[in-house]
């Protein structure tokens, strides 16, 4: 039987993955997710060590995508898309660091963004149909969009970014496209943005302009990041019988997700840990039980971190047999026994980030960078406060999100070395920009998409 999307909500009816893609969020305001997730044998886990990225995602994404796109086309589409390395760099005992900084805008991003627009592109061709792609981003999700989009006869994108909190080079992997990307520099918080995006959803006047997201509250997002869970274990485990502790750094938390989609096809995962930065809304949770967003969020080094309400916090409360509205309103509890067993929660703040990158590469010579840095020290402290895990002999991974080089003042001020550029940032300065610059009123942001701007 086909998977069925219901809604966070529970207030919109079920559909097929296709219609959860091109719709992105659904009609009641909530986030969809799969009615049940499939499972993996242990031996077909075990068989991903003999197969490529590029097969294992067709294997993990394949279980969900099974009667709505045909095997081969869908291989066609992830070899094209994950045509780039996914290093796991180990950094002592069996302790590692997975690079997901490699691909075109050298962002994890890449991972979600390029499959995303590969099978949306494939969709809307069948139907003939053009769409408006609304995204918010903190950083790396829009030029991650931006690439994996551009040039797409049928698909327009418009990226909306918090004109202070994003660096030179996030920026300019946005806004040096042009074509049919548009990004507008909002003057306000990430959070901010994401709003006006979400009110845009949800204005019927709007719906002629065939809208849809490419930020994380689509579900298109999600499944591709659950695929380098699996590709990690594939490739360190020693048996089926290794149980493997991811560290994520969390913003909006749909790089959790994506583990804990995996987890539940049953990879043997032994804990996450969920490292954030002052934002720490979720930490406070799973100690306290009391959820607070906040307003307006923290701004750190770690800036696609800096979210005082992860839209996927909705998500993961419906994992967990609860209900979660978009207001970070708590409707019905999830079992947070199961919760606390599952993820180990952590806030690091921006000194202990800056004293992380420095120590890793004075002792270990590793240069990560903000975001790396909060998940590796995450890790840190994950070991420290469980001292019956055995360091030496324990699996565990921790995830780097984007390239140093995407933070090049913050790495020469702790480290005194200017990282060196990957071929996807060469050559961004001196290029034309365009940008749209917005105050934070939705009225002013729905008079611009109705100009077709």
């Amino acid at each position: 039987m086909p998977i069925l999307y219901h809604s966070t909500n529970q207030k919109a009816k079920k559909v097929s993955f296709r219609e959860a893609l091109l719709q992105g969020l659904a009609p009641d305001g909530g986030l969809y997710m799969p009615d049940s997730i499939p499972q993996f044998t242990a031996d077909e886990i075990w068989a991903f060590r003999n197969m490529e990225y590029h097969e294992i995602a067709s294997q993990v994404i394949g279980k969900f995508l099974q009667d709505e796109i045909p095997t081969a086309d869908l291989k066609a589409l992830l070899k094209d898309a994950y045509n780039f390395d996914v290093p796991l760099e180990n950094v002592y005992n069996r302790n590692y660091i997975m690079r997901l900084d490699q691909g075109p805008t050298a962002s994890f991003k890449d991972f979600a963004a390029r499959m995303m627009g590969r099978v949306m592109n494939y969709f809307l061709r069948q139907q003939n149909r053009k769409m408006l792609i609304l995204t918010a981003t903190s950083g790396d999700t829009g030029s991650a969009i931006a690439n994996a989009f551009y040039g797409l006869d049928n698909i327009r994108v418009v990226i909306l970014y918090p004109e202070t909190e994003v660096t030179d080079r996030q920026r300019l992997q946005m806004t040096t496209l042009h074509k049919n990307i548009s990004v507008i520099a909002l003057n306000g918080k990430f959070d901010d943005c994401q709003a006006l995006v979400k009110m845009a959803f949800n204005d019927r006047e709007l719906d002629h302009l065939e809208l849809s997201s490419a930020n994380s509250i689509n579900i298109g997002r999600l499944l591709p990041q659950s695929v380098y869970y699996f590709y990690a274990f594939s490739r360190l485990a020693k048996s089926m019988n290794d149980e493997i502790v991811f560290s994520v750094p969390s913003g909006n938390f749909g790089d959790l997700m994506g583990g804990l989609i995996a987890k539940q096809m049953g990879l043997p995962v032994k804990r996450f840990v969920i490292a954030t930065n002052d934002n720490d809304e979720v930490p406070v949770y799973l100690h306290s039980g009391n959820y607070k967003t906040i307003v307006p969020s923290c701004s750190c080094i770690s800036s696609a971190m800096n979210v005082g309400h992860p839209s996927n916090m909705a998500r993961i409360i419906d994992l967990y047999g609860g209900t979660m509205d978009e207001n970070g309103n708590i409707l019905a509890s999830p079992n947070v026994e199961k919760l606390k067993n599952d993820m180990y929660a952590i806030s690091i703040g921006d000194a202990e980030t800056k004293a992380t990158i420095k120590t890793v590469y004075d002792k270990h010579k590793v240069m990560i960078e903000p975001h790396g840095a909060v998940g590796w020290a995450g890790l840190q402290h994950f070991y420290n406060d469980n001292s019956d895990i055995d360091s030496k002999n324990q699996l565990s991974v921790s995830l780097e999100t984007a390239h140093p080089a995407k933070f090049p003042q913050e790495i020469n001020d702790i480290l005194g070395i200017d990282p060196q550029l990957p071929k996807s940032i060469l050559g961004l300065e001196g290029k034309e920009e365009k940008i749209t610059p917005l105050e934070n009123d939705f009225l002013k942001f729905k008079a611009l998409l109705l100009s077709g701007f």
